[in-house]
């Protein structure tokens, strides 16, 4: 157990590390983007607008394929393409093809959204500052773990 609690300590000094000098390169974040990755958020908003899942996902699945075949992004197939696949689809259906609106959606607890993420980092930052958990510390001179306040 205490060769598990050593490498807990070990990796959370070494994602301080990593988080400290994070560099991110949104320009190459953006070029990675790729519209397929919002088939899941066609199939979201129609279930918000009432379809059933298990139908939502042959939509978004026939819209999926639809652009493969025609070599159309799926974010730039035309309502009409998109309503042939089922009449239940109306125009606001376009609005899903936003990649900003797709991560914001995600707001729940652990979620991708900004308010999600900063709260993650607030949470993260403030554990990473104290270099301990509810089990262990590395602050003796040995570098040796304690648990509970106890050397071993």
């Amino acid at each position: 157990m205490l060769g598990h609690i050593k490498t807990v300590s070990d990796s959370s000094l070494i994602a301080e590390g990593v988080l400290a000098t994070l560099v991110t390169q949104p320009e190459k974040m953006k070029a990675a983007l790729d519209p397929f990755m919002l088939a899941t958020d066609l199939g979201d908003h129609l279930v918000r607008k009432g379809v059933p899942f298990r139908e939502t996902h042959h939509i978004s699945g026939r819209c999926v394929a639809l652009s493969e075949k025609t070599g159309i992004p799926m974010n730039e197939l035309f309502y009409e393409q998109i309503k042939s696949f089922d009449a239940r689809v109306k125009e606001d259906t376009a609005e899903t093809f936003n990649y900003e609106q797709s991560v914001e959606m995600m707001a729940s607890k652990g979620g991708a959204s900004r308010p999600s993420v900063l709260e993650q980092i607030a949470v993260l930052r403030a554990s990473l500052h104290q270099k301990s958990s509810l089990f262990f510390t590395i602050e003796n001179d040995l570098g040796r773990p304690r648990f509970n306040g106890s050397e071993y």
